[in-house]
């Protein structure tokens, strides 16, 4: 008898807890999709569930090491044996790690034939246990095996692909950037440019998904609807938006399953209009100016997702941009400008949302990332453009 009356008072402890949890945030089915209205602060409250603890780090602008001399390391991910992996973009390479941290082999090297890499920019690890780097300037994916030996090159007929994922067997999703091409095509055909297309590995399109919000014109609509996105082990897609509170999941058939936002600090309305300025042969282009809201997203195997989001818009002697450059034989390289060594310690957070939508909480971080990659209880964050370094988390349920 006292196990029932315990069971019951349990229950109804329960049920009372997650009626706050509802009420506490705004849940509505608007066309057959969750959408979700997160309240501040999370469902944690002032008890974080999770925490990260720092188990090493990889590089450093002033680095001596030439093995962990970076420039603009743009991914990084673990294998299935623990070994570590950079893609450090402007050396042309990837830097492989044993699970102790130490050193084991650069992949690649700077050219255009099999195994030489020309800006890569993405790459993940696919269900075989290869990598797949991204070229997204040649429209191209190498796949290259354990051995480091070029299996497979995946081209891309039509489609600049800006990241990639692998979210299941012979299969690679991609963000992409519309081409003039396929704009007029779609203003013809009087549709607008999915966000996320999934290839076969004969680079066919399987599928795509994720939709634009119209801002009235071409450019402010390209530049407003960037997105940065990730793919869980079920392959379903995560997908998060540099400028808009956007967060959304899509299962792996394509269906958006939910969408949500969360409290910023500041505004996502459009600051200032883009524009573009022929004069006889050269062109002007400036781009739409917005707040900057996230720079990345990952899943965890439990199906929660991870956001770094701003909580401050950066002040102008932090700010750091990228120039990109191209020679006549197409060789491509990034170079930064702006204080590099600045620290950042309060501009960023890590948020937290269950795999419906809700808000968990927030971890604050103490140095910046631009970007975030997670496998199992590794959470890793790379600091891209300024300190050139990977930061390696084990994340710790409380």
């Amino acid at each position: 008898m006292k196990r029932v009356i315990l069971a019951m008072v349990i229950a109804a402890w329960l049920a009372l807890f997650f009626a706050g949890v509802a009420q506490s945030q705004k849940i509505e089915t608007v066309a057959g999709v969750r959408v979700v209205n997160n309240e501040k602060g999370g469902t944690w409250g002032s008890r974080p569930r999770l925490s990260l603890k720092l188990l090493r780090t990889f590089g450093d602008f002033d680095v001596e090491d030439e093995h962990l001399a970076f420039s603009l390391p743009s991914d990084a991910v673990l294998d299935a044996g623990g070994n570590f992996y950079v893609l450090d973009t402007n050396n042309q390479r990837i830097q492989k790690f044993g699970p102790d941290g130490k050193y084991l082999a650069t992949i690649g090297r700077k050219g255009q034939g099999p195994g030489e890499f020309n800006y890569p920019q993405s790459f993940d690890i696919d269900a075989g246990g290869n990598l797949c780097v991204l070229e997204g300037m040649r429209k191209l994916v190498h796949v290259i095996g354990p051995d480091g030996k070029e299996l497979k090159t995946v081209r891309f007929l039509n489609d600049m692909v800006m990241s990639i994922r692998c979210p299941g067997k012979d299969t690679l999703a991609g963000t992409v950037y519309p081409m003039f091409m396929q704009l007029a095509k779609e203003k013809q055909e009087k549709t607008k440019p999915k966000l996320i297309k999934v290839f076969d590995l004969d680079g066919k399109v399987k599928q795509a998904l994720g939709d634009q919000l119209d801002y009235g014109d071409e450019m402010s609509t390209n530049s407003a609807n960037i997105c940065t996105f990730d793919a869980d082990r079920n392959g379903n897609l995560y997908l998060t938006f540099v400028y808009q509170n956007r967060i959304e999941k899509y299962a792996p058939d394509g269906k958006l399953l939910w969408k949500a936002d969360r409290p910023l600090n500041f505004s996502t309305e459009m600051i200032k209009k883009g524009k573009m300025e022929q004069s006889g042969q050269s062109m002007m282009m400036q781009s739409p100016e917005f707040n900057t809201v996230t720079s990345g997203v990952a899943a965890d195997d439990k199906g929660r997702v991870w956001v770094i989001t701003y909580l401050r818009q950066l002040k102008k002697e932090e700010q750091v941009s990228m120039m990109m450059t191209s020679d006549m034989g197409g060789n491509v390289s990034t170079k930064a400008s702006g204080d590099q060594e600045l620290p950042i310690k309060d501009a960023l957070k890590l948020e937290v949302f269950d795999p419906t939508g809700l808000l968990l909480g927030s971890i604050p971080l103490d140095h910046f990332a631009d970007h975030v990659r997670i496998v199992k209880d590794n959470l890793l964050l790379i600091d891209s453009e300024r300190r050139a370094k990977v930061y390696h988390y084990k994340i710790i349920e409380n």
